[in-house]
């Protein structure tokens, strides 16, 4: 979509919280996961950008810190690439990178696709659940 502006960071943080809110209440998500508890550090690197997923017996939670000893790290270098994969309907594989057990992959992967469905939505009509504008 080249007639969006830009993502700020600010705008980046509250689009992927949202993003993750709607991802912990799809119900396959928290099926598939009711037996994991892992922490997940997501980067954005040229950002600067991290924040944490927290799974525990079928719950998403999303937290600003980063975690320090994460279970796995996904990470991408550019967010403009991120984002514009997002928003084309793509997810953004192509530069992912993951590090870490790969025990938990399975896990990760399922609220990796269910995120990016979701921040694809939260992109393209940008309004939380009382109507309040996220960008």
């Amino acid at each position: 979509m080249p007639d969006q502006p830009p993502i700020s960071k600010r705008a980046a943080r509250r689009l992927i919280q949202q993003a993750f809110v709607l991802t912990g209440r799809d119900r396959s998500v928290r099926q598939h996961i009711r037996e994991a508890r892992l922490e997940t550090r997501w980067v954005l690197e040229d950002w600067n950008f991290e924040w944490t997923i927290v799974m525990d017996r079928g719950k998403v939670r999303f937290e600003r810190r980063p975690s320090r000893s994460p279970d796995m790290t996904l990470s991408w270098p550019e967010a403009a690439d991120f984002f514009a994969s997002i928003q084309e309907g793509r997810t953004p594989d192509g530069a992912l990178a993951m590090e870490g057990n790969v025990v938990f992959r399975t896990y990760v992967d399922l609220v990796y696709k269910s995120f990016c469905r979701s921040l694809e939505q939260v992109i393209k009509y940008p309004v939380d659940d009382a109507g309040n504008p996220l960008m």
